[in-house]
């Protein structure tokens, strides 16, 4: 499996994270799996609704409010999610994974982030340090919800496989 996503999306994602900043921001991917390659078609920016407390609360309580808030956690409002999917549905698209930042943390997935996963998904992280885009990666949850494992990025148009690993890419050579 991998994913194929654009420069201008990747672009993108990084001038949300940097908008959102410090906070986490949130999106989802829209578009198809064809031959075990997902290729995101569109974003929807969606809103981190960590950002209003009572309503996280209500839909995901957390339970470390002394170290967790939407600095380090993002919600995306059911409600938001099923108005992008019929949207996608639409337009012939399915969701076939979420993005978020990591503000001043690595592009790893938390724990945090294993536990609210689904398996087959792309999961993209983008490091957000002092406000400005840095390495990105994606990461698949395996079916036995065990751990992520870090998929395949390929950019639209380039014909071996990118790794952004501190902000410089590294081609691996592989077509």
């Amino acid at each position: 499996m991998g994913l194929r996503i654009t420069g201008e999306q990747v672009n993108a994602i990084g001038s949300h994270g940097a908008r959102e900043y410090p906070n986490e921001c949130c999106g989802a991917m829209l578009g198809v799996e064809t031959g075990g390659v997902k290729e995101v078609r569109e974003l929807a920016a969606l809103k981190n609704i960590r950002q209003d407390f009572a309503r996280g609360q209500e839909l995901i309580p957390l339970t470390a409010l002394e170290t967790e808030s939407e600095r380090n956690r993002f919600l995306i409002d059911p409600k938001d999610l099923v108005q992008v999917e019929k949207q996608a549905r639409n337009r012939g698209l399915d969701i076939i994974g979420f993005y978020h930042s990591h503000p001043d943390h690595p592009a790893r997935p938390s724990a945090y982030d294993r536990d609210h996963a689904f398996p087959w998904y792309s999961y993209v992280i983008i490091t957000v340090e002092a406000g400005k885009p840095g390495p990105y990666a994606s990461w698949v949850l395996r079916e036995d919800r065990s751990q992520f494992d870090e998929e395949e990025i390929r950019i639209a148009g380039q014909k071996a496989p990118v790794r952004v690993l501190a902000g410089i890419e590294e081609h691996t050579g592989e077509t």
